[in-house]
């Protein structure tokens, strides 16, 4: 890396240590992928508590002072291996999680000022470092059954059922709808966060270990879900939440107002010359571009916006900064990028305006707490603005949509569309049907990735006490 003190003008007093070791964090992170005594000087850093808190607030519960230590002693391949023992994703979620959030949120040295660890960064060095220098997972071991179970869903949680599955012998063959894996992995999330190339590696990693991958196939079209019941010892679910969530105001169904996923997929496959013939490139360069939501969904499709040449672009959300339900990162990179937010802002309308679009708002103000303990923005009278541009993004998140044929085969859902899958009863994640289980985001909503990868994995063990591997 070089100098960084040089690089960023770091003040090399003592005195400023505490906004030089912040600046030198927020480089680290962003900009440059750790180097092997940068991955060491950070796990050097922690300090091996008792009681890690880091652990507790990763939701997959990673040894992360343990992997640390070993990275510090140089142990690599030692690291690589420990780090799968919980997380079938590594590389991945050291890229997408929201770190601030979680384990480096939790992290000790915070609270005396220092700045967490660089947790999300040293685990993705581990993965990358270690596949560099010939690590693969360890299947020497494996005895191998005549077991072979279905997965539906290549994302997040059926990679890691995947993974879970074929460490005990059982054979997984994953149907996917698109032509690569990864699910949102792979078509939402921008390659200027998470690189395609490292989904691609970990097909190569998961393919090697023995899963079978089926793209490009749809179950209930191309396959029959029967034919599963009927040719596997169990199935797994997990097509995650990919339902649009309408705003419910007059307006989105004008041209020039899009879907946040449609258009993060459209550009996902542009890059990577995969889109399907007839389909037109999503293109915002040289337009106004008004983004509605508050999520990390909203902020790809602000960062889309500006990476494809836009001439502005706006973000509205209906709370104020602090209550935003997305990453405070992504927020900040948004800023930094060139997004105008306007906070405390409510879309009732988009209208035809100038030969354009425009989008009427309202200003709002945060009420009493619901419930759960959040307040709810109430209109402020009077306020109505239109901001004018050539394109709307509605980007208020997604839901669970129920197949076709749960009905048929008695999988239960609840009043919001999501699979009933409870985690603790005899067989975890076992849904109504004794074969089929379910977890991720079809389970529990729209959720992280890392919740994704626990609920699989934990799917997984559920389904090899229920063939008998167990």
């Amino acid at each position: 890396m070089g100098d960084v003190f040089k690089f960023l003008n770091l003040p090399r007093d003592p005195g400023q240590k505490f906004e030089a070791e912040f600046r030198r964090r927020k480089f680290i992170e962003i900009y440059a992928p750790l180097q092997k005594g940068e991955a060491a000087e950070q796990a050097g850093r922690c300090l091996s508590c008792g009681n890690p808190y880091c652990e507790w607030e990763c939701p997959v519960h990673n040894y992360i002072p343990n992997w640390l230590k070993l990275v510090e002693e140089g142990k690599l391949f030692e690291a690589a291996e420990l780090s799968h023992k919980t997380n079938s994703l590594p590389e991945i979620c050291g890229r997408v999680c929201p770190q601030d959030r979680l384990c480096e949120g939790a992290c000790t040295l915070n609270q005396g000022g220092f700045g967490a660890v660089t947790i999300g960064s040293v685990e993705k060095y581990i993965t990358d470092e270690a596949y560099k220098q010939g690590w693969r997972p360890d299947m020497s071991k494996v005895l191998w059954t005549d077991k072979r179970v279905a997965i539906i869903g290549a994302g997040p949680a059926g990679l890691a059922a995947a993974d879970v599955l074929v460490r005990n012998g059982v054979k997984p063959v994953v149907y996917d709808r698109y032509e690569e894996i990864g699910g949102l992995l792979t078509f939402g999330i921008p390659e200027f966060k998470l690189e395609k190339d490292i989904v691609v590696r970990r097909r190569r990693i998961l393919e090697e270990m023995g899963v079978e991958f089926r793209l490009n196939t749809e179950i209930g079209t191309d396959v029959e879900f029967e034919t599963l019941l009927a040719e596997y010892d169990a199935v797994f679910m997990g097509m995650g939440a990919y339902e649009y969530m309408k705003g419910g105001f007059p307006g989105e169904q004008l041209p020039g107002v899009l879907e946040a996923l449609p258009f993060l997929v459209n550009n996902i496959r542009y890059r990577m010359n995969t889109l399907p013939e007839g389909e037109r490139h999503l293109s915002m360069e040289g337009k106004r571009v008004v983004v509605l939501g508050g999520g990390d969904t909203a902020m790809d499709c602000n960062r889309t916006s500006i990476r494809q040449g836009a001439a502005q672009v706006v973000c509205a959300y209906r709370r104020d900064e602090a209550n935003m339900p997305g990453s405070k990162r992504e927020v900040a990179n948004a800023k930094e990028e060139g997004v105008a937010f306007l906070w405390n802002r409510q879309p009732v309308e988009i209208v035809q305006h100038n030969g354009a679009l425009g989008v009427k708002l309202v200003t709002t103000q945060l009420g009493e707490p619901d419930a759960k303990g959040r307040r709810s923005p109430v209109v402020v009278p009077g306020s109505e603005e239109i901001i004018a541009c050539d394109h709307v993004i509605v980007a208020f998140g997604f839901q669970v949509k129920p197949e076709q044929w749960f009905e048929q085969h008695g999988i239960k859902v609840d009043e919001r569309g999501r699979t009933v899958a409870q985690a603790r009863q005899t067989y975890k994640h076992q849904t109504s049907h004794p074969k089929v289980f379910a977890g991720g985001d079809q389970v529990r909503g729209a959720d992280l990735v890392v919740r994704a990868v626990f609920e699989g994995r934990q799917a997984a063990e559920g389904i090899l006490e229920y063939i008998g591997v167990w």
